[in-house]
Formats: structure tokens, sequence, C-alpha cells
């Protein structure tokens, strides 16, 4: 079996990977199609550290080929997209409907596949980078037949991650203001859910001019190459400004562009030790700085409520895929990313 496998040092494309039957509970997916998000290569360079081997990927569409006992919400052959969130749906922050935060979600890695008779590990608790994998079923949420599988593929990281910030933690309202420093596949997707939430005034901002154009048809109203024009589009400041580069001096900037009670929401990753700083001063006007992980998502509701959103032509999703790539081009597709020459790149198998 095909897979793209990191060992620590250089991820290469290999042919030899192994995984195992789905247990109790879980569903075996053939992959279709997979986004290359910058989480993948922050993996390579080591700012998210995890342990190797590994089989990349997390952003995934397919099919499913077998389920677990005790799976009932979906059945062989079904389109699904899949999630990353491996959480046990009976804990406290389950039950408050807050999945993001299940510590079964996060931090406990599992080895579903092989090779060569030894272990590998699984990114993510998804590893859509291979033409097959196992999740648990709560990660596979059954979307319509007619949504294209590598658009549908982006829903589960992307979608989930910024259009979540957007509605379900900072909760932008109907003629709300909104900063979106960086557009690329996560900022894409402010975009459009600042759009979709009805905000009035939506300002998108990157170095790259060439961004424009996409940047105006996700939902910006204005477009500017540099955080230091915002205050003449907004005198006051912004009511929530999110930073989706992973720079801590662009986390000040966020901070620093907020009106009165506006919300800095930090989507971008910078290395694990990184700090940042902001005037205390200034939060005292009921200001707020917001983490926030995987768009503060519950992946059952909200990738059926994106699909629906797709099909009804309010949510972009064949605009997200920049390009296709084989997954045997799978360096092409990370220079790529690296370069900044596609918004998604989406890997097909």
């Amino acid at each position: 079996m095909r897979g793209v496998l990191f060992d620590g040092k250089r991820a290469e494309v290999v042919d030899d990977l192994e995984v195992r039957e789905p247990g109790p509970g879980e569903v075996l997916v053939a992959v279709s199609a997979a986004g290359l998000c910058h989480s993948d290569l922050s993996v390579i360079d080591g700012t998210i550290p995890f342990p190797a081997p590994v089989v990349l990927g997390h952003e995934g569409a397919g099919v499913v080929e077998e389920v677990g006992a005790g799976v009932t919400h979906v059945a062989a052959g079904d389109h699904v997209a899949l999630s990353t969130l491996a959480n046990c749906g009976t804990c406290a922050e389950c039950d408050r409907g807050r999945p993001t935060m299940c510590r079964q979600a996060i931090g406990r890695p599992g080895r579903p596949f092989s090779r060569g008779g030894r272990p590998v590990y699984q990114f993510a608790s998804n590893s859509a980078f291979a033409e097959r994998t196992v999740v648990k079923a709560v990660q596979a949420v059954r979307i319509p037949k007619d949504i294209p599988l590598p658009s549908a593929a982006l829903i589960g990281c992307g979608v989930l991650t910024g259009v979540g910030a957007v509605l379900n933690r900072a909760r932008v309202d109907r003629g709300d203001s909104v900063v979106v420093i960086g557009t690329g596949g996560i900022g894409l997707n402010v975009l459009q859910g600042a759009r979709i939430a009805g905000a009035l005034r939506i300002v998108a901002v990157d170095a790259n001019p060439a961004k424009e154009e996409v940047a105006r048809r996700f939902g910006a109203t204005d477009f500017l190459t540099s955080a230091e024009g915002v205050r003449e589009l907004l005198p006051t400041g912004a009511d929530h400004v999110f930073e989706c580069v992973g720079r801590v001096e662009l986390i000040r900037q966020a901070v620093d562009l907020l009106d009165r009670h506006g919300q800095a929401v930090l989507l971008g990753v910078p290395p694990a030790t990184a700090e940042a700083s902001f005037r205390v001063s200034s939060l005292f006007l009921d200001k707020s700085i917001l983490g926030c992980r995987y768009g503060a998502s519950r992946p059952q509701r909200d990738i059926t409520l994106y699909a629906e959103l797709y099909r009804t032509g309010r949510l972009l999703l064949d605009e997200l895929v920049t390009r296709t790539y084989a997954v045997e081009d799978f360096a092409k597709a990370t220079a790529d990313a690296e370069a900044g020459r596609v918004a998604r790149g989406v890997l097909t198998f």
C-alpha cells in the first residue's frame, strides 16, 4: 500500500505499508484525496514534534471499505470526510459539546500501520496520506456523493479550522468588522466564514499582492499588503482579528488592531517555545486573546453543515483546490506549498 512516510529525517512515498483491519468502533476508509496542510510540513521541519516513523496527512476524504463492530452511522460504500478528533464521546468535555477539549483526542498517537513488520505511527489520528487508513467511527462523517472528494477532503481541517474559528470560537455577528492576517488555506476559510456570518467589513492582509483576487472571491471587502494600513480603513480598530500565519510579531499586531471589546484569535502555529508580548493595559477595554483548537468544532455536526452550505453555493470548496497531485508527486506538492504557490494542494490516490 502506498503512503507518505516521515522517518524522523525525511518524508518519502513508500509502497510497502500495511494497515490493520478495523476493530470495534472503527472504520477502514479507502482515501481518495487528501489536502496538504502546513501542519504536515510542520512535522517535517520539527515545528510540531511527533514520534517517527509516522504516516502523514490529516485532511482527507474517501470511501468506507469496512466497519468494525458497533458502527452503524456509516456503511461500506459511503463517502466520508475525515476529522482528526478521535474524541471519546463520554467525558465531561465531550458531553458539554466540546470534543476538541477531549483529553483522548490529542497526544495519544496510535500505530495501526506497519512496515516490514514494524509498527508505524498515525498522524493526528488520521494519516490521510495513505491509500487506506483506520479511524475511530466518530471521525468519519458521511457526506453526499455528489460532492467531489478532492473538494470534500478540505472540509476535514482547513474548513473546520477556519470557518469554525469564526462561527464557533469568535462567534462573529452580523455587521462586525474582521481582519484576517494571512490568506493561505486557513485564512481563506476565515474569510468565507466571516462572509457567511454576515460581517460588514472584512479586511484581508497578506504580503503577497497576487493573493488579492482569491481573497476577494472568498469574502474580503478590502485587501492590504501590510497591517499598517488597517487603521485607515477601521480607525477605531476591528471587532475580530485572526492571525493565520504563526509569527509572534503578527500576533502583537493582531492585538494592537483591536477595537474596544475586540478579540484576537490565534490560528497560526509558531514554534512550540515561541513567546509573544503585548501591552497589558490594552486589554482592560474588554479585549481578548483567544486560542483556538480545530475551530472549536463538533465535526459530526459541522462537516454536515459545511457540506450543505457547499451544495447551496454559500461555501467555496472547489476554489480552494489550487492544484491536484498524484501521491507520487509529494515532493513537488511540498515545494509548491512551502513557496506559497498554492493555497491548498491535494494529493490523490
